[in-house]
Order: structure tokens, then C-alpha cells, then sequence
């Protein structure tokens, strides 16, 4: 549809503009420092800092409705654990980096691995894995950001198969710009604009999505008796092996907990005291987001089954089609802002946290220092943005699945650390860098072989390679602790970080 005819749809997407132009202006402003470039000045309230926890991206609202039309209700074992991540994620790691970082200087994941296990080897490998693991992210947003400019702008007709590659590009510049000027104060205030947005949008897009398909019941109804999908598809574990759905809850409950995209928020609360009211706040924030999750992916499927809709090439446009061609174009037009926003706030916080591991902790790991970190981490912004656009050029395949790789990358090598390093006391400094090291690689070296289908014969079929990882990750943690403890007694923690582990 041409541009002219929607005019609703530039509307939101040119206000949005302003907004982000003002927030990325307003937090030029108020970043001076390299710590108000990597932990906001450690100034933030409570409900921004819950609204920039929940780091809802092109993953969750473009990336979810793409991966239920391929895999059914299956996909929603993805999104099942919020109901106790919340609570799980604050009360097991995010409240004692919080309190480690009233005790010293931290402003990154790593810096606090490294004050727990007193090693700057840890530091330097869980570094390593942030880096990665944002870099595999970034990729799933620069991906989505993609898919939305081109189906806002309509580029397709006017580029042809450049049109994607033009449109990633394009969001990708936007994306750099932002993250250069305003840091992680720029990131942390727009979380609060899209939160604030999707929150209202998901909840309406739900309504709309049950409106048009004459409610779930009708809607189930037309899915189970299609041939193009079928009862299975509203088998929880029809459209995928029961390995992978479990895998994927495993990764996304308890991987969690080494997501530094998610666990650097505390370290930028400005008042830890307001961290009982966390949990609430968070649950609550992303329960109502993921309605767009689960109502846009069960309307499409049924669209398409009645012939109201044409079956998708590509699943990962589920989403836009249906908010172009089934809702109204208010409605679409707040949507599509709000995912934008979604997008550019996710990708402005990992890209910063990323750039935070390049010129800050690598650097303290190998003995050295970076004299400006300020000017070193935007200019590693603009490194890790041209990887990221690389990756997604040539990762080719679902955002969903680009996003679940990098989330498991990040669980695997950094979840058993930090949950299980921070509330015991005996883990050394050894097993957490074993524990870094097995994850990082197994998850990166089984991800690989997935793709090139060389796991035939020595993976159950079925096996998500993040869910393997992560649990040799555990199994490595707990082994290496079980052997060095064998050796002699646990090595002494420092006063500040034994009376944190005490709270």
C-alpha cells in the first residue's frame, strides 16, 4: 500500500522520531561520564528501571507470532517461565549486584564476576561471552528492524531484493547515531516510552485479535479443522520434539539468570531498597506484553486457515500483516511505533553493555586500562553494530531463532556463575571460569553443527543446543567445585562481597 494511504502509520512513525530525537538529545546532555554511559549515573527509579528490565524486543513482538505460525503453540513454552522469572531473577542474582555495587565501583556483569571470584580471568572469559552473545542479539533486532522498515515504508516494490538489505541498513545507522549520543541513559529512558506503549498496544492488538477471529474458542476451531495446520498445532508439544519444548523452557526460566542485558538494570537502581517491589512491577509489566505473543500468533494461523489470509513466505512478517490488513490503522500505526521503540531500546542497552565488555573489562582482565572508556565505548558501538549486521545478513532464518541462540549464549556461559557463584560461597574461582568456558564454546560449537545438520547420531533428536550447554555449564560448576573442594577449603571472599553474600 503506498505511503500516502496510510497516513496514521506515518504519523506514529514520525512522532516517534521526535520522541526518540528528544530522549537521544536530553541524554547527550546528561552523559558525561563513563558512568553515566554504561550504568545511567546509577540515578534510576524504580519503575524505569523494572520497564528497562523487561527488554521486550523484535524477539518477543515481531520474532513470537513469526515462531508460532512455523511451530505452534509449542513457541509459548518460551514465554511459560514468566511466570516466576521475576521473582527468581531479583531475589537469586539481581539483589546482590545491586548491593555489590553500593559496596564498589561495578558498572558491568563481568566487573562484578570478578569482584566475587577475586579473578580477572573470569572477568576476561565472561567478557568474551557478552560480547558474543550481544553480538547474536543485536542481530535478531537489526533483523526485525529490517522486516518493520520494510513493511512500514513499503520499500519491497521500489527496491526489490535489495529491499531488506536497505531497510536493516538503514535502521542499523539510526541505531549507531543513538547509541553513540546517549548510552545507556538514552537506552534506559526510551525502555520507559516503549514499555509504557506496548503495555496499552499488546492489550488492545489482544482484544482486536479476538474481535476478528470472532474469539478463542472460533479461533481454535478454524486452526484445528485446516489442513494447512491441523489439531497439532495446538498441541503444546505438537509442532516441535518434547525435548525442544522443554529445552526451551529450561533455557528461558532458568537462563535468565545470566541474561547481563536484563541483570545490569540493578546495577543502575539508584535506591536498592525499592528492589521488594521489583519482582511485581516486572511480572506484571511483561505478562501484559506477551498478549501480543499469544494473541497475534494464534490469529494469523487462523486467518490464513479461512482464507482471510494468504499463507506467509516468511513467518517472521506474521505480525505486520496482520496489523496492516486486520486492525485499524491507529492501532497498527501505535503497534508498529511501539515495536520500533521496543527495538531501539533493547539494542541501544546491548549494544553499550556489549561495548562496556570491549573497552572496560577485557582490557582490566588482561592488566590494562583504556584511558577514555567514554570515547572507547562509542567507538566500539560502532564496531559491534557493523558484526551484528553482518551476522543477521547472513544468519538466515527466523528472528526467533536468531534471539533464542543469543539468549542461550548468554545462559549458558554466564547463568550457573552468577546464580549458583552468588548464593554459594564455596564455588571457586576455578569452576566459574571452567563454567564460562563450557558454556561459551559448547553452545557456540553445537549451534554451529545444528545448522550444518552435523549432530546426527550424538544428540537426541530434538535437543536444543542451549539447553545442552547450559546444563554442561551447570554440571561443569558444580563438578569443578565438587574436585577443587576435595584439594583444600574454599579460597577467602573479600569483607565487602562475604557480608553481600550474607544479605
Amino acid at each position: 500500500m503506498p505511503l500516502l494511504e496510510r497516513p496514521w502509520i506515518l504519523g506514529s512513525a514520525a512522532a516517534y522520531v521526535v520522541v526518540l530525537l528528544a530522549i537521544g538529545a536530553w541524554a547527550a546532555r546528561r552523559t558525561r561520564s563513563a558512568g553515566d554511559f554504561f550504568i545511567a549515573g546509577q540515578r534510576l527509579g524504580l519503575v524505569v528501571t523494572a520497564l528497562a528490565t523487561m527488554e521486550f524486543s523484535g524477539f518477543v513482538f515481531l520474532g513470537g507470532a513469526g515462531l508460532t505460525y512455523r511451530i505452534g503453540v509449542a513457541s509459548m513454552w518460551i514465554i511459560a517461565p514468566v511466570a516466576f522469572t521475576s521473582a527468581l531473577l531479583c531475589w537469586t542474582v539481581g539483589k546482590r549486584l545491586r548491593l555489590l555495587a553500593e559496596a564498589r565501583q561495578i558498572y558491568t556483569v563481568p566487573e562484578a564476576l570478578a569482584a566475587r571470584y577475586r579473578s580477572r580471568l573470569v572477568q576476561g572469559l565472561a567478557a568474551v561471552a557478552v560480547a558474543v552473545g550481544a553480538v547474536g542479539y543485536l542481530a535478531a533486532q537489526v533483523l526485525a528492524l529490517g522486516v518493520l522498515v520494510e513493511t512500514v515504508f513499503a520499500t519491497r516494490p521500489v527496491l526489490g531484493e535489495w529491499s531488506p538489505i536497505v531497510a536493516m541498513a538503514a535502521g542499523l545507522v539510526i541505531v549507531v547515531l543513538y547509541g553513540v549520543a546517549g548510552g545507556m541513559v538514552a537506552g534506559a529512558y526510551t525502555d520507559v516510552f516503549q514499555g509504557a506503549v506496548m503495555m496499552a498496544a499488546a492489550a488492545a492488538v489482544f482484544v482486536q485479535a479476538l474481535k476478528v477471529t470472532g474469539g478463542l474458542g472460533e479461533m481454535t476451531r478454524t486452526i484445528a479443522a485446516s489442513d494447512a495446520f491441523g489439531p497439532r498445532f495446538l498441541d503444546p508439544l505438537g509442532g516441535v520434539p518434547a525435548l525442544t519444548a522443554y529445552g526451551f523452557f529450561f533455557v528461558f526460566g532458568v537462563g535468565v539468570l545470566g541474561q547481563p542485558h536484563m541483570l545490569h538494570k540493578f546495577l543502575m537502581l539508584g535506591d536498592p531498597a525499592k528492589l521488594r517491589w521489583f519482582p511485581a512491577t516486572l511480572a506484571v509489566s511483561q505478562v501484559v506484553c506477551l498478549l501480543l505473543w499469544f494473541g497475534v500468533g494464534l490469529a494469523v494461523p487462523a486467518l490464513v486457515a479461512a482464507g482471510r489470509l494468504e499463507p506467509l513466505a516468511n513467518p517472521d512478517d506474521a505480525a505486520p500483516r496482520f496489523l496492516l490488513g486486520f486492525a485499524p490503522e491507529a492501532l497498527a500505526g501505535l503497534v508498529l511505533t511501539g515495536v520500533l521503540a521496543a527495538i531501539m531500546s533493547t539494542t541501544s542497552s546491548l549494544i553499550n553493555i556489549a561495548a562496556a565488555a570491549v573497552v572496560r573489562d577485557l582490557p582490566r582482565a588482561l592488566g590494562r586500562r583504556v584511558q577514555n572508556e567514554l570515547r572507547g565505548g562509542r567507538m566500539a558501538v560502532v564496531g559491534l553494530a557493523v558484526l551484528a549486521a553482518l551476522l543477521a545478513w547472513s544468519y538466515g532464518d527466523l528472528i526467533a531463532l536468531l534471539g533464542t541462540f543469543a539468549f542461550g549464549t548468554f545462559a549458558a556461559a554466564l547463568a550457573p556463575a552468577l546464580a549458583v557463584g552468588l548464593n554459594w560461597r564455596r564455588v571457586t574461582a576455578s569452576a566459574a571460569a571452567a563454567s564460562i568456558a563450557v558454556g561459551l564454546v559448547a553452545n557456540l560449537g553445537l549451534e554451529l553443527a545444528s545448522r550444518r545438520a552435523a549432530l546426527g547420531g550424538w544428540l537426541a533428536a530434538g535437543a536444543l543446543p542451549s539447553a545442552v550447554a547450559l546444563a554442561a555449564s551447570f554440571l561443569t560448576l558444580m563438578g569443578v567445585t565438587w574436585w577443587t573442594g576435595r584439594r583444600g577449603p574454599a579460597a577467602a571472599l573479600d569483607r565487602d562481597v562475604e557480608a553481600v553474600m550474607e544479605m
